[in-house]
């Protein structure tokens, strides 16, 4: 019913970036939030940046002036620029999707994301 797609995972050296995308299709309502997890071997799934409809933003801390979250609604797409890449953000990055009036989530599959000389 709803599908979300990343892309634009990949293999960066320290001090790079990398720009993810992630386009939801389907059964999508206009007020929601979209935004990034990530999840490292070992680790829980933690929250990198999410964003709002209307443009409001939220960063965890340790991305916080690296990583912009941004999004094109008329598309249902997320995106999230990565800059100033660390080692320890090498994780497998989640695209979630939250549809505020039923609380429903939705993720897509994960894209890797490795960053290592």
């Amino acid at each position: 019913q709803v599908q979300l797609v990343e892309s634009g995972g990949g293999l960066v050296q320290p001090g790079g970036s990398l720009r993810l995308s992630c386009a939801a299709s389907g059964r999508i309502f206009s007020i929601n939030a979209m935004g990034w997890y990530r999840q490292a071997p070992g680790k829980q799934r933690d929250l990198v940046a999410t964003i709002t409809s209307r443009g409001s933003t939220n960063y965890a801390d340790s991305v916080k002036g690296r990583f912009t979250i941004s999004r094109d609604n008329a598309k249902n797409t997320v995106y999230l620029q990565m800059n100033s890449l660390k080692p320890e953000d090498t994780a497998v990055y989640y695209c979630n999707l939250r549809l505020i009036a039923s609380n429903s989530n939705y993720w897509g599959q994960g894209t890797q994301v490795t960053v290592s000389s």
